[in-house]
């Protein structure tokens, strides 16, 4: 089958879900969402805080369960899966959380974290488990491995948990606000590692993020939600040169005047502007947000 006749890796089909407050209201979180992923793509998921945009992350993950609506990765409708067969499917969708401290079990070391989803695939346990590690910027590999997660720095954790998502070979990965926990000073740098697993890997990405800035750097489309529903969606340079929504224009608005400039002018990046624009995000330039 022709490249562009292959079906979408993920299809999130009319999803719904709706919560109860503490309060008894009734909370419309997503309201009949359709959204698309292809092998290699990066799809950015923006908009403010409140949105629906972690509940949708966390649907597609099979974290949550939709009221309406499926879930099919490569084809597979999640819903209909076994128990056993939605584990062994799982493996190809891993999640990076915002917080990568609570993601992390504090009492097993690196060793132990990693050698769990190494174990899965033929090969010296060790040594692939000291390798993800260098691939992610830990080296030398071997001084981490009987570390546990409070003695690594915030940026080393972050690193901690991509090397875990990625040490299951997964086509897709989805990213929940991956850079918000983290100084300036390294954002760019998780950034470019993102960039790296994505070339060099071949994984597609959805990328859950109110920073207008990541989504300029990083996709190919943007998707924007608002009040639980996706409002726009398209190339990121037409979403973000050329917006038709109020919503969105409101949210490009908000964007600091620097960071406007380059969201409003020019094609979308390349590999090597995106790499410039993660290091711009080291330096503290065009951190700019939906939620404020």
């Amino acid at each position: 089958m022709p490249a562009e006749e292959a079906p979408p890796l993920l299809v999130l089909e009319d999803i719904a879900k709706t919560f109860r407050s503490a309060g008894g209201e009734t909370v419309h979180a997503v309201r009949g969402v359709s959204l698309t992923v292809r092998e290699r793509e990066t799809v950015a998921l923006v908009g403010e805080s409140g949105s629906g945009k972690s509940t949708l992350g966390r649907i597609a993950l099979g974290l949550i369960r939709p009221d309406a609506g499926r879930v099919l990765l490569a084809g597979r409708d999640l819903e209909a899966l076994s128990t056993r067969e939605f584990r062994r499917a799982r493996c190809a969708m891993q999640p990076i959380f915002q917080d990568p401290t609570a993601a992390l079990n504090p009492r097993r070391t690196i060793r132990s974290l990693l050698g769990q989803a190494c174990g899965r695939f033929a090969g010296d346990v060790e040594q692939r488990s000291i390798e993800l590690l260098e691939s992610v910027g830990l080296r030398p590999g071997a001084d981490y491995m009987g570390r546990l997660p409070h003695e690594l720095s915030g940026g080393q954790r972050q690193r901690l948990v991509l090397a875990r998502a990625i040490a299951m070979q997964p086509r897709l990965v989805i990213a929940d606000e991956p850079l918000s926990g983290a100084d300036v000073s390294i954002r760019g740098q998780i950034l470019n590692l993102l960039l790296d697993i994505r070339e060099e890997r071949g994984v597609a990405y959805l990328m859950i993020t109110h920073d207008i800035s990541v989504a300029r750097a990083f996709a190919d489309r943007v998707a924007v939600m608002m009040q639980g529903q996706i409002v726009e969606c398209g190339p990121a340079e037409e979403v973000l040169t050329a917006p038709r929504h109020q919503y969105t224009q409101r949210l490009l608005k908000a964007v600091p005047s620097i960071e406007r400039t380059a969201a409003m002018a020019g094609p979308a990046y390349g590999l090597a502007e995106s790499r410039a624009r993660a290091s711009a995000l080291s330096a503290g330039v065009g951190h700019s947000g939906a939620s404020g």
